[in-house]
């Protein structure tokens, strides 16, 4: 997304707040709730150099959500009992409920101590071939590298060659460059790719997983808190819509499997890497209902509705975009009907 699309988004979140558009919104509403994307949770500011920034909150932040939402009236709950909302012919108020995906280490070093200060329960969605080191967090790995060299050396048959990458604007057009190239092209030749692009630079993808995400100790300890609930979310993060249907299958179904037998728990719901709709269409959603899954989410933005009782394994999520993260857009973020309306005007253009 380019920076005028961002500083157009960041001029909506402020005049929304600034003239108290939300709450307006959610009074005549049909919006029961809102499912939250996190993914990591950091202190630290992001570096000059940081695409995957959006990826990033500060825990202050996190808190600064919780709070505003117990204070205009939602509840943070389960995904189990928003599915009892949703289905409900008189539900209760409205609520919200925070997923994180990927099972990053930071989420049990720094989120986990807000969730607990304020008692409010998660989803963590687990791509276990992560959590065993053998995964490619390959967004991140592309950012480092590329902030870590002046000319990178690509191995590809469309985009080959070197590219050089001095200074933060050539660093910007790079990387988009390079991070849809892989977005469009098979899942095996994306893996090829960013091996070989890790292999050339010395940068070592096993070490980058064992350092981000939490080890099996790690996640069975916090499977364990009574606040957590554990989601399945494939065994390597592909894109599911991009894989032949059996083996596409297989990554959701293993995935549940492998949690079951390492965790003590069968997860009952599911979350589609990436999540779009070039990553996860009605083909994914048949088979997370096929295998018996209560819910799953994709990242398709939106609030949730009564008539999502009938494709509970199809559910919008709201972005906690670390671009977008000052309290005061929390109100914003918290109205799901302005992201449904967006979603809908997105799919028309």
């Amino acid at each position: 997304m380019s920076k005028r699309k961002y500083a157009i988004i960041r001029a909506a979140f402020e005049t929304f707040s600034l003239l108290k558009i939300p709450g307006i919104i959610r009074r005549f509403s049909e919006c029961r709730g809102v499912i939250f994307t996190l993914h990591r949770v950091l202190h630290d500011p992001p570096a000059e150099f940081s695409p995957n920034a959006i990826l990033q909150i500060t825990p202050e932040f996190l808190e600064s959500v919780i709070i505003t939402a117990r204070k205009r009236g939602f509840d943070i709950v389960t995904m189990d009992e928003a599915l009892i909302r949703i289905k409900s012919d008189n539900p209760a108020k409205p609520f919200v409920v925070l997923t994180f995906d990927d099972a990053y280490r930071d989420n049990i070093e720094h989120a986990l101590p807000v969730l607990e200060a304020h008692d409010a329960p998660f989803l963590l969605y687990v791509p276990t071939a992560f959590v065993e080191g053998r995964g490619e967090i390959w967004w991140q790995a592309l950012e480092d590298i590329i902030r870590d060299n002046d000319v990178v050396h690509v191995e590809d048959d469309e985009i080959g060659g070197e590219m050089a990458v001095s200074g933060l604007p050539a660093k910007q057009r790079a990387y988009d460059k390079l991070y849809w190239h892989m977005r469009r092209i098979p899942e095996p030749k994306r893996v090829d790719l960013i091996r070989k692009l890790a292999r050339k630079h010395g940068y070592d993808l096993t070490a980058q997983c064992h350092k981000l995400i939490m080890d099996w100790d790690e996640l069975y300890r916090l499977s364990s808190n009574p606040l957590c609930s554990v989601g399945a979310h494939t065994l390597h993060h592909y894109e599911l819509a991009k894989l032949p249907k059996e083996q596409a299958r297989r990554e959701i179904k293993d995935s549940a499997e492998t949690l079951r037998d390492r965790l003590g728990i069968l997860p009952r719901h599911f979350s589609y890497p990436i999540g779009g709709p070039e990553s996860a269409g009605e083909r994914e959603f048949d088979l997370a209902k096929d295998l018996g899954f209560a819910s799953a989410v994709t990242t398709r933005p939106g609030g949730l509705y009564a008539e999502h009782a009938q494709s509970l394994t199809a559910l919008p999520r709201i972005s906690l975009n670390g671009l977008y993260q000052s309290p005061r857009f929390a109100d914003v973020y918290l109205t799901g009907e302005i992201f449904t309306r967006l979603g809908a005007r997105a799919k028309s253009l």
